[in-house]
């Protein structure tokens, strides 16, 4: 006797995950060996559950021959250490303004919280990750931004606009298997300020600087929404200049994200994604599925030729 788990109806329910794996197939064809930068951000970053779904989905990709490149913030842990020390946490023009009190907790959290966590998580499954931050080799190198509000460039302390990048760290990394875990804080060109910089614009200057073949954006919310708020309809593919189009009607909180979609794929990434951090395991739908999920962009026909 063969026994239950031999019986042509048990074999027919693994079906399904045969199919899974044939769509994905030609999907790890075209993305072996090209590099992904993802950043880590949302509600993704404190419900446990999708935070181990994600370190999941980065082993994945990194055992499927890519080279992913993690860049993260933490928004949520910042402004609960900041609380915890009498600081109000204040965001203008989309961005968090950093006093040099402030600077202090966020390099402490960046460096010492988010990023131990997230290369604990993804190390569970071996010797993988490595953390970093911006300032580490001078891997991103920044002067002080000062947003436009209402005609006005507005003091926001010490927020950085990143001017360099040298990837030679990260490329050191990802040439001897490892996964890069890299903070958003980068130091000014005479190393005499540390910044904070938006980790959605980290992450776009980082993967057009790598020729990085995707960014990948997480965040809480479903993609770019066609006309929100009247419609909750997602946007799931447009070009550079139709994206340009749109940018001054976005929610402050979307600009960073789609300004860095906008910036990597006109700095010769392939495609960026914004996509639901909420939704477990969504980078392997959205790179190894038929449908994707979330808001892709890419260049236009001309920049693409």
């Amino acid at each position: 006797m063969t026994g239950a788990a031999n019986t042509p109806a048990r074999r027919h329910t693994a079906l399904p995950k045969a199919r899974t794996l044939i769509e994905a197939l030609p999907w790890l064809t075209r993305h072996r060996g090209k590099t992904v930068v993802i950043k880590f951000g949302g509600n993704a970053m404190v419900d446990e559950e999708l935070k181990a779904a994600f370190a999941q989905d980065v082993v994945f990709l990194h055992h499927a021959g890519l080279r992913p490149v993690v860049v993260h913030g933490g928004g949520p842990q910042i402004s609960a250490q900041l609380d915890r020390h009498g600081l109000v946490s204040e965001f203008r023009a989309g961005l968090r303004v950093t006093t040099p009190e402030a600077m202090d907790i966020v390099r402490m959290v960046l460096a010492g919280q988010v990023q131990r966590e997230l290369v604990g998580l993804l190390n569970a499954h071996g010797p993988l990750a490595v953390g970093l931050t911006g300032e580490d080799a001078h891997t991103m190198t920044a002067v002080k931004h000062q947003p436009r509000i209402d005609g006005e460039l507005v003091d926001i302390g010490r927020v950085g606009e990143i001017t360099g990048i040298d990837t030679g760290a990260i490329e050191a990394l990802l040439a001897d298997g490892r996964i890069p875990v890299v903070s958003s804080i980068a130091r000014s060109a005479d190393d005499t300020h540390v910044y904070n910089v938006n980790a959605d614009t980290a992450a776009a200057a980082l993967a057009a600087a790598l020729g990085a073949e995707t960014l990948m954006v997480l965040t809480d919310v479903e993609g770019l929404y066609e006309d929100w708020p009247h419609s909750d309809e997602v946007i799931s593919r447009l070009t550079a200049s139709q994206l340009e189009k749109l940018l001054p009607e976005l929610a402050s909180g979307m600009v960073p994200k789609m300004e860095g979609c906008l910036y990597a794929v006109r700095g010769g990434v392939h495609t960026a994604r914004v996509i639901d951090g909420r939704v477990p395991h969504s980078i392997l739908l959205e790179i190894f599925t038929d449908e994707g999920i979330g808001t892709m962009v890419v260049p236009d026909e001309e920049e693409a030729q």
